[in-house]
């Protein structure tokens, strides 16, 4: 090594050995710490004029807290309040526990969803905003002010701004059956009078059980419980209510293999919880090899007269439950969604891939013809809904889409916004005498919507709204 390069490191100081990160992280530390302590004054009126001799470089991406906040921003750190102490940004790193803008925007909007659950259990009654009262919106309806469309949106608003959440308590005659407030599962039957749960017990596996919300009434909120001693350890991908004796009376569930136990699909009568029917007799349990299957649907059709459908990788099957025939359709993506039309002779199915598709169930599954109809979504469909007319359709996929389509032309109607999921299997409720769509997202907020396939009407004054 010659004199003169030894003299150009030893001048800029250079060192071979890298200094401790740790070192630098209390250094910038302290060095904020003074910036802050040391900040010059307020600028007087003289100085307003002069050019200022401190320059900051904010391009950085930070969170909303600290950008709110007197702190500095920092390029590629975070700073915590809490913790009072900055943070280095992790962009793309495979981490275990990465630090990144994702993460910090879901912790604050975490943080952000329990101040409004603790505000709301505050909060005694909700006063809506002036004029937004149903005696406005009945008397601007009679007197030609307001349309048809007009007056049931602002109802809905009206009805959903005065909601309040209520704990129901539940009461059980089984201290097991409750040894977990967790339900993995909840689905209503047909007239939205029993809910058919499936929780978790102390001793492992989950445990069926039937709530009857006959007696939901305020101010109690208390409702039964119907546990029965049957319980599994397999995992129910899907479950919907049948029809076999009678109008839902029985559950239809897909059970997950287990070791050498392979899937199947069971046909659980709902008399052996609790008995709607006076002089029912408790029935049997029947079950079917049907190994993976994703959905299951129950056929009301007169002409699929007690058969149900399973959806499972690439395959579509068609059982009848008296006979046990069975037929199966193939297809190119594995089905998550399934629902019967009841006029028509159609299974619609959601698939994985995005598409929608219908099969006429009359057809054998070995043609080429027993594809209906074919909608497209951009991601994998997790909820499929017939409207009662059967022309319209609504689907739910993993992007957070919902989307209502047209079965006549193949088109969309309307697009839902807001609805937040990434990849979570989230159903869909719609409620078409009321004409509302309920989605829970993937961040635990339940959202509303009008299931009108118009959108809806905007407010031409206040005085329409009744803002006088």
């Amino acid at each position: 090594m010659n004199r003169s390069s030894w003299q150009r490191k030893k001048k800029h100081g250079r060192s071979r050995h890298p200094r401790n990160p740790w070192l630098r992280q209390q250094e910038l530390n302290e060095r904020v710490h003074q910036g802050t302590l040391e900040s010059p004054p307020d600028p007087g009126p003289d100085d307003a004029a002069s050019p200022s001799t401190s320059s900051t470089s904010s391009t950085s991406s930070t969170s909303s807290t600290s950008a709110g906040s007197s702190v500095p921003e920092l390029p590629g750190f975070y700073y915590d309040p809490e913790k009072n102490r900055y943070f280095r940004l992790l962009p793309g790193h495979n981490n275990c526990n990465p630090l990144t803008m994702e993460g910090i925007r879901q912790k604050e909007m975490e943080s952000r969803r329990l101040q409004l659950l603790q505000e709301d259990d505050k909060q005694e009654k909700k006063v809506p905003r002036k004029g937004f009262n149903t005696s406005s919106f009945l008397q601007k309806r009679q007197l030609g002010f307001l349309s048809v469309t007009s007056y049931c949106r602002l109802a809905h608003e009206l009805r959903l701004s005065c909601m309040q959440r209520k704990k129901v308590h539940i009461r059980s005659s089984d201290p097991s059956a409750l040894a977990s407030d967790r339900f993995n599962l909840i689905l209503a039957d047909t007239n939205s009078s029993r809910l058919f749960t499936v929780n978790d017990v102390r001793v492992g596996g989950s445990k069926y059980g039937i709530i009857s919300l006959r007696g939901l009434k305020m101010p109690t909120l208390q409702v039964h419980m119907h546990e029965n001693l049957y319980f599994t350890n397999r995992k129910v991908n899907s479950v919907c209510w049948a029809s076999l004796n009678h109008l839902d009376s029985h559950i239809l569930l897909c059970l997950m293999g287990l070791a050498e136990t392979p899937g199947c699909a069971t046909l659980l009568p709902a008399s052996l919880f609790v008995s709607s029917h006076p002089g029912e007799r408790p029935g049997m349990l029947c079950s079917f090899r049907i190994p993976g299957a994703w959905s299951c649907a129950w056929s009301l059709n007169i002409q699929a007269n007690n058969c149900f459908s399973t959806g499972l990788s690439r395959r579509v099957l068609l059982t009848n439950v008296v006979t046990g025939h069975r037929q199966s359709y193939g297809t190119n993506s594995d089905v998550l969604a399934q629902q019967f039309a009841l006029l028509a002779p159609v299974l619609y199915n959601g698939c994985r891939s995005g598409e929608v598709f219908g099969i006429d169930v009359r057809c054998p599954g070995q043609g080429s013809g027993w594809k209906a109809t074919r909608l497209f979504h951009d991601s994998a469909v997790t909820s499929v809904q017939i409207l009662q007319e059967e022309q319209c359709l609504m689907a739910s996929d993993m992007a957070g889409k919902i989307k209502l389509w047209d079965l006549r032309t193949t088109k969309c109607l309307r697009e839902y916004k807001g609805h937040v999921n990434e990849y979570a299997y989230l159903p869909l409720h719609v409620h078409e005498e009321e004409e509302i769509v309920v989605a829970v997202g993937q961040d635990c907020y339940t959202r509303t919507s009008t299931a009108s396939p118009t959108a809806s009407p905007a407010a031409r004054s206040p005085e329409d709204l009744g803002l006088d």
